[in-house]
């Protein structure tokens, strides 16, 4: 998504400090890509909600594989690459 990142996993560290780790990670990776130094790249805030059974997991699995679909960046869920649709098990 060229705007957000929608992840579904089951931490084994507090989701804040999990976040702030991604987020660090990211930031750098992007700006020294853009040719960017010490200039914010995400927003402060995050969603995130606790899945307590394995419908509500599915139900929100298939909603963030078809985001990129609604968006109009694929045809298929399956087409999109950094998707768990995209994977063949």
């Amino acid at each position: 998504m060229a705007n957000h990142v929608h992840v579904l996993l089951t931490p084994n560290v507090h989701v804040a400090r999990l976040m702030r780790g991604i987020k660090r990670e990211t930031a750098l990776f992007a700006n020294r890509i853009l040719d960017r130094v010490g200039q914010r790249f995400w927003q402060d805030e995050s969603y995130d909600r606790w899945i307590r059974s394995s419908t509500e997991f599915e139900r929100v699995k298939l909603y963030i594989e078809s985001n990129p679909v609604k968006a109009g960046l694929v045809r298929r869920p399956e087409d999109w690459p950094w998707s768990s649709a995209s994977r063949s098990e």
